[in-house]
């Protein structure tokens, strides 16, 4: 078990995914300049119901049961003055506890999984590797600079969850998954009906 200090999402991460954050809130801005400056993870857990607002109790939160680590891959000043990071997936995370801090930011007990252990992308999988390859071709997500190795299935799967315009419900039950077959099986019904 580990403490880390948690980032509730209404958008689900994914490992080796990426995700641009706007961050405004003080406690926000000071969790990330402590990850950066000590090179730690934070963890991203989906919001399955409320709000995630200074004023918001950690009770009136409906936290998924696990999430990602999340690791800081490039950060600036945007525009409107706020600091934008870009944020990869690590790996998965089970919440054994959850309590709030009197800066208002969460932390949470985990036991945190170790990486799968890589599997090559199967014969009926291998139409998701140029669907990734279209998505990759698209100028926004060009900028979010993803690496991923297209010959591990998890990480084609997860990237690909990530990036797919699905429900984050749906996002966060392949999160879940840890048969590699059943991941790929849902992901090409979803990709059927996507497809019509």
């Amino acid at each position: 078990m580990t403490d880390i200090p948690l980032f509730p999402l209404g958008t689900v991460l994914l490992p080796r995914g990426r995700l641009p954050l706007q961050i405004f809130e003080r406690r926000y801005i000071d969790m990330i300049s402590a990850c950066m400056r000590e090179g730690s993870p934070f963890g991203v857990i989906w919001i399955r119901r409320g709000s995630e607002v200074a004023e918001a109790s950690v009770t009136n939160l409906d936290l998924g049961d696990y999430g990602t680590l999340a690791n800081i891959v490039d950060w600036d000043q945007l525009p409107n003055g706020l600091l934008g990071v870009t944020i990869e997936g690590g790996q998965r995370f089970h919440v054994d506890d959850v309590w709030r801090e009197s800066s208002g930011l969460n932390r949470a007990r985990v036991d945190v999984e170790p990486w799968p252990e890589p599997v090559a992308v199967p014969e009926e999988g291998v139409s998701m590797i140029d669907v990734l390859a279209g998505l990759q071709r698209h100028p926004e997500i060009k900028r979010l600079g993803l690496s991923l190795d297209t010959e591990n299935a998890w990480e084609v799967c997860h990237v690909l969850t990530q990036l797919l315009p699905i429900e984050n419900s749906v996002k966060y039950e392949l999160l879940g998954l840890t048969d590699i077959t059943q991941y790929i099986d849902q992901l090409d019904v979803l990709l059927s009906e996507m497809s019509g």
